[in-house]
């Protein structure tokens, strides 16, 4: 059953039910009140002859034996009164007047005789009470009728209400099934129509989010293994060329002969293990030992190392400490790796006599904040999203030729995000590129 019919169900059972409950209600509280006007209309009268039977009934030793001798309606100002009396078995004791007993019965004001138990009841009836009796037994089937009546037009209207608004609410369902079996069959990326802002909104925005990340994901799993078939592809091409070119020649290989295999060969272990560790990164499984470490000292070992070639270009590399906790919980060895892929990158895209700043701060007492900046070529606005993507490059052939894999980014990336951080970069075309990295001093 559709969603729409069992909504429309539900509301249609309910409005019918509360409907009956109602009309139940009304009818048993205007017949107990009308039953509660007669008694009290004859009150006295009744509270008379219930004191004579009862009275009757103990001093005849518990009897009702020649209870017909009884004269109950003598002290009765009513005109023409009468009266039935019943034992506790309802079988008729006495009876006063001409009228039918089952006349009585219906018209006449019914009270139980109780001592300990019931002994028995009586009913009684006069003319004027049966004219008033018949008005008030009278109105609880009109109050009925008409309930029924107006009952039935107000069900009709609301299981049209009803019937319009499951229809109404069950139609963006009906908009994002379709969508969902699109999806479901390898359409990645279907959309579907977002056209309210309430809750049916945000699941098909949240929806459409799905469907774009899944595609961007399948994008990026193509891509991948491009990627890796085009990388490998190099090296595997340069070494079979060169198999091939010796074995032609037909001489003893001299050991220099067989330096650029090795290259090629150390070429196609880092790229395998680039991806090894990038692959335990993103799945949260790269292991780490992380020790208080001394980030002004790390930023001064990977400075020392990196001067000669920073010397061959008249770079200068300056540190900028703007805090005294430098202090942190990190594995340095993968802090390392970061900083030094961020301070090659700078040495490499910054022109001759140009500068590379370190900068170390505190960031609102959460977060060690540490920037790398250049002042190089800068990066367009249209690769930044992408930059710390797998194998991307913003200059292709200019990185392959150095000998990078385009995993750095990517890895140094997942190294911060592996301690509870996060990266940022920022670029401006000809006046250079800052990255900002923000790690947490409590990274557990």
């Amino acid at each position: 059953m559709s969603f729409h019919r069992k909504l429309f169900f539900t509301l249609a059972i309910t409005v019918i039910g509360i409907s009956i409950v109602f009309i139940l209600l009304t009818h048993f509280t205007v017949r107990g009140t009308i039953k509660a006007g007669l008694e009290e209309t004859r009150g006295r009268e009744m509270m008379l002859i219930h004191k004579k039977l009862t009275t009757y009934y103990i001093e005849n030793n518990y009897s009702w034996k020649n209870v017909q001798q009884l004269d109950l309606l003598q002290d009765i100002p009513q005109e023409n009164p009468e009266i039935l009396v019943m034992d506790s078995d309802n079988h008729v004791i006495l009876k006063k007047g001409e009228s039918p007993a089952k006349l009585i019965e219906h018209l006449g004001i019914k009270k139980v005789i109780k001592i300990s138990k019931k002994i028995g009841q009586f009913i009684y009836y006069d003319p004027e009470m049966a004219g008033f009796t018949k008005i008030m037994i009278g109105i609880p089937i009109s109050v009925i009728f008409i309930l029924m009546i107006s009952g039935s037009v107000l069900i009709i209207i609301t299981l049209l209400i009803a019937y319009r608004l499951s229809k109404w609410l069950a139609s963006p369902l009906r908009d994002l099934l379709p969508v969902i079996n699109r999806l479901g069959k390898g359409e990645l990326g279907a959309m579907v129509p977002v056209k309210t802002n309430d809750e049916y909104g945000k699941i098909a925005n949240a929806f459409n989010k799905m469907s774009q990340e899944l595609e961007q994901a399948e994008v990026a799993r193509k891509n991948l293994t491009a990627d890796v078939a085009h990388e490998l592809r190099t090296p595997l091409t340069i070494i079979s060329g060169k198999l091939d070119y010796l074995q032609q020649q037909g001489k003893m290989i001299r050991p220099e002969t067989l330096l650029p295999l090795q290259d090629e060969m150390i070429r196609l272990n880092q790229l395998v293990e680039d991806l090894r560790i990038l692959s335990l990164a993103e799945a949260g499984n790269l292991p780490l030992h992380k020790t208080p470490t001394n980030m002004l000292e790390l930023v001064n070992e990977l400075i020392t190392a990196m001067e000669p070639i920073a010397e061959e270009k008249s770079i200068s590399i300056n540190i900028d400490v703007q805090t005294k906790d430098v202090i942190i919980s990190v594995d340095p060895n993968r802090m390392k790796q970061v900083f030094l892929n961020l301070l090659s990158n700078a040495i490499r895209y910054t022109p001759n006599e140009g500068s590379i700043y370190f900068c170390l701060m505190n960031d609102d007492d959460q977060y060690f904040k540490m920037i790398v900046k250049d002042t190089g070529e800068g990066i367009d606005p249209n690769h930044l999203p992408h930059l710390f993507d797998r194998f991307y490059r913003t200059d292709d052939a200019r990185t392959r030729h150095s000998g990078g894999t385009g995993l750095g980014l990517a890895i140094a990336k997942q190294y911060v995000t592996s301690h509870n951080g996060k990266i940022e970069v920022e670029s401006t075309l000809n006046q250079g590129t800052q990255f900002i990295v923000y790690l947490p001093y409590n990274t557990n």
